[in-house]
């Protein structure tokens, strides 16, 4: 069997995974007290925290990939080991004659759409907590998915034996009624999302520094050796950190879905067919090689693959379209389109340097740029021709919770001046980027479609920031890569100035060391 062949068979083996039936709650608390082992060790093994495998016994949160197929994995192996007991192997029990058995409600697992969606309906009370929801069971009934439940309220510690009251004579006064007692305040769905949202962005951002301070521990202080030793390890790591980021999420996704072939390379040395719209823009009117006195600063963008984590991703398997029914604002994949013209030199074209006219497979980032710059607020361009489609559904902020905890914990690092952890998180976010496609280095997932839409994402963030540049006076004289943006004028009047991912800096390099130099206009 060749090795495209064993690639196939392991992608359909863990789509299987993904959509195989998982223990209840109950039972893989039962298996792992079975085994003798801690959460710990489980957590370890699987790569996630210990509070996520909490998390998955108790049914506060159902188990995620990519940490999904290992967990499935190790229980299916306990399971062998350590098989449900029978009734007759159960120890006895004594009930005592004045209290009456309880069953124990077995909660279902929560209904999810084609889509990856969780189904909603109806709002009923959750049948975990009782907080009104619209999202359904798989048998029907109303129940939080993930970590949205409201946890309940610890009992009133019972009163001790009150007395009987004394008998009223009619000449006595009518004793005060007792004031009925208020009840507390049900937070929102938002506002425990919120809080769930901001307890795993303190926990995640603690394994950061955890890893920081373990490798500078191995390194007796040697920082250039911990920061080797860490961008060693930023794959797994960051795999970690996007497991954990998403034990409140309220939908699955598939991590190995057939992909079509036009996302296939043919080779290892070739391309697939997605143009990402790279920019390599150079202002026509401008040149380096005649002698003049305009100013140009180079600005760098800073931390632009880690803002674009915020983009539309197809979280399902990518179905076909012909003409404009793939096109939906809650879908995402690849588009095949037929570009209008560029009639604007002295701005960067949002399709990038391509040279090659007619029809051309984009992603779903580039086809948003070109429809807003189509449209009546822009009017710069014709709307494309979309031929055909793959897409699924998708969601915005699939890598936010991500993107905010390493956003978070790069702020800080800056603050105190901690190049050791900055250099880790940049090394993790690119990795995790670069990697999702085809990579030995990453098993987890192949999701070729997300590493396209994010760079494009990233291409189409930069066109942004050009066209603020261009509508407040300044002229473009170049943009290139992901990051690069060469401006004449008084760019500190347009962006703020600093490190942070909403600020721009001065880019330095061995060719223009101050970032700042000077171009001749061109004659025509």
């Amino acid at each position: 069997m060749s090795d495209d062949q064993m690639d196939s068979v392991e992608a359909l083996l863990q789509e299987a995974r993904l959509t195989a039936r998982m223990p209840e709650p109950a039972e893989r608390l039962r298996l792992r007290q079975a085994a003798g082992l801690s959460r710990a060790q489980v957590a370890e093994a699987v790569g996630v925290g210990r509070q996520t495998v909490a998390n998955w016994e108790d049914g506060t949160t159902d188990p995620q990939p990519p940490g999904r197929f290992k967990y499935l994995r190790l229980l299916e192996g306990l399971a062998q080991i350590h098989p449900t007991p029978t009734p007759a192997q159960a120890p006895a029990e004594t009930t005592p004659p004045s209290a009456a058995p309880t069953a124990e409600l077995a909660v279902p697992e929560t209904a999810w759409g084609p889509d990856g969606l969780a189904l909603q309906g109806e709002p009923a009370p959750c049948l975990r907590c009782g907080v009104t929801t619209p999202y359904k069971a798989t048998d029907g009934r109303s129940l939080h998915p993930g970590a949205m439940c409201q946890p309940p309220a610890p009992a009133a510690p019972q009163a001790a034996a009150t007395p009987a009251p004394a008998p009223v004579s009619a000449s006595s006064p009518a004793p005060a009624a007792a004031p009925s007692p208020v009840p507390a305040p049900v937070p929102s769905r938002p506002q425990r999302r919120a809080k769930s949202a901001a307890r795993a962005q303190a926990e995640t951002a603690g394994l950061i520094g955890q890893a920081v301070h373990e490798e500078l521990e191995r390194a007796e202080g040697d920082a250039d050796a911990a920061v080797k030793a860490l961008i060693k390890r930023a794959i797994p790591d960051v795999m970690r950190l996007f497991e954990e980021t998403r034990a409140t999420a309220r939908y699955t996704y598939t991590a190995y879905p057939a992909l079509p072939d036009i996302l296939e390379k043919p080779s290892k040395k070739e391309p697939d067919q997605i143009w990402e719209a790279r920019p390599n823009f150079h202002h026509p009117d401008y040149s380096l090689k005649i002698a003049g006195s305009i100013s140009v600063t180079a600005l760098d963008v800073n931390a632009a693959y880690l803002s674009a984590l915020k983009t539309w991703l197809p979280i399902g398997k990518l179905e076909h379209s012909t003409g404009a029914d793939g096109v939906d604002p809650k879908r995402s994949g690849v588009h095949l389109i037929t570009p209008a013209p560029w009639h604007h030199p002295h701005l960067p074209d949002p399709l990038g340097d391509r040279d090659q006219p007619g029809p051309i497979w984009v992603t779903n980032a580039t086809l948003r740029l070109l429809l807003r710059l189509s449209g009546p607020k822009y009017g710069l361009l014709e709307a494309p021709v979309i031929h055909e489609s793959w897409t699924s559904g998708a969601t915005e902020n699939f890598l936010d919770a991500l993107r905010k905890t390493l956003t978070a914990a790069r702020e800080t690092a800056i603050s105190e001046d901690d190049t050791i952890t900055l250099e880790y998180i940049k090394a993790m976010y690119s990795k995790f980027i670069s990697t999702m496609g085809e990579s030995i280095h990453n098993r987890e997932m192949v999701r070729q479609d997300w590493m396209h839409i994010i760079h494009s994402q990233a291409y189409a963030n930069l066109w942004g920031k050009a066209y603020k540049a261009h509508q407040a006076g300044l002229d473009v004289i170049a943009m290139m890569g992901t990051d690069e943006l060469h401006v004449t004028g008084d760019w500190r009047q347009v962006f703020p100035e600093g490190r942070g991912v909403a600020q721009m800096k001065i880019k330095h390099s061995d060719a223009k060391a101050s970032g700042e130099y000077t171009v001749g206009k061109v004659t025509r």
